[in-house]
């Protein structure tokens, strides 16, 4: 999908990021979680969540919400980003992709149904909230389970996203569960 929209996009002209999500769909939900998540998934400092999931936070309320695509804050949406750049981006992704594209495949359609994506939509927020919380030993399960869901998106494979799904409502039974004991621990401490 990428692929076809910068080959729309046959000019070496600036498009603006705005521009470049709306012109990807439903489809930029996917690209902007998936793109948000690898930098959750880098070795960080305790405690960087806290910002590296801000974004995945937005993404997904405005997919809860309905959005048809991205929206994002004027000044972010002006910024311009290079035709030719994207294009060699693109094109070193490719063999990525190509391995990306032998295993997803559109199947299972009615996941991407309105009230679904919007279900869809509101899990993956409430992973990436258990993904903001930083807690010890929580952080990556939420952000693999986003990165699953995201490829599911982007290739509109009901199946991957469901399995992503999946694993993000395990992330969140890790969260609250660490959370739990981080508070019953505490608890028997002051008393």
């Amino acid at each position: 999908m990428l692929l076809r929209v910068i080959r729309g996009h046959q000019s070496d002209d600036d498009i603006s990021l705005g521009a470049f999500l709306e012109q990807l769909g439903d489809r930029s939900f996917g690209w902007a979680i998936l793109l948000s998540c690898l930098i959750n998934l880098l070795p960080l400092p305790p405690g960087a969540t806290l910002v590296t999931a801000l974004p995945l936070l937005f993404f997904c309320a405005q997919m809860g919400l309905g959005f048809a695509s991205v929206r994002l804050p004027r000044r972010i949406a002006r910024i311009r980003i290079s035709g030719a750049a994207m294009r060699r981006i693109v094109l070193r992704l490719r063999p990525v992709s190509r391995r990306l594209e032998r295993i997803a495949r559109p199947r299972l359609g009615a996941v991407f149904q309105p009230r679904r994506e919007q279900l869809t939509g509101g899990l993956l927020f409430l992973v990436s909230l258990a993904l903001f919380i930083p807690l010890p030993l929580t952080g990556w399960f939420p952000a693999i389970a986003l990165f699953i869901t995201s490829i599911g998106l982007v290739e509109r494979d009901g199946v991957i996203v469901l399995a992503g799904a999946c694993a993000g409502l395990l992330s969140i039974a890790l969260t609250v569960f660490v959370a739990a004991s981080l508070l019953i621990g505490a608890n028997s401490l002051m008393h």
